[in-house]
């Protein structure tokens, strides 16, 4: 499994439970990002996205998968993951403090600028209107 993708998945996972409601809808989304990205077949994203969560659930920091991801995705892919993290708290239909608060965490420690944060957040809220 490639650790890139692996990361990528644990970061929209970790903001999905972040609220503790990690829904069908987030993991839809999930999977169909993992599809869409990684070229993966549905057994694959969602086998992706299982060991994500197991990933999440032992880890105690964001660094490693954010590390993953800065050294290992282009800028515009970057803020292309931002759009989805985004899309996946709006999936519940609304973003709560705790959410907005790690994307922003997120967003600093993978090296996209504010401006480009606020216009990923911004695209993805107006698709869930």
């Amino acid at each position: 499994m490639d650790e890139r993708h692996l990361a990528a998945a644990a970061l929209l996972v970790e903001v999905a439970a972040v609220d503790t409601n990690f829904d069908e809808a987030e993991r839809a989304r999930i999977i169909a990002f993992a599809r869409e990205r990684f070229e993966l077949d549905e057994a694959d994203a969602q086998s992706l996205v299982e060991t994500a969560q197991g990933e999440v659930d032992g880890a105690t920091q964001l660094y490693a998968f954010t590390t993953a991801i800065k050294n290992g995705f282009s800028y515009e892919d970057r803020v292309s993951l931002m759009e989805t993290l985004w899309e996946v708290v709006y999936s519940d239909g609304h973003a709560d403090p705790f959410e907005d608060q790690l994307l922003r965490r997120i967003g600093g420690l993978i090296a996209v600028t504010d401006r480009d944060r606020g216009h990923a957040r911004k695209r993805a809220q107006a698709r869930h209107r």
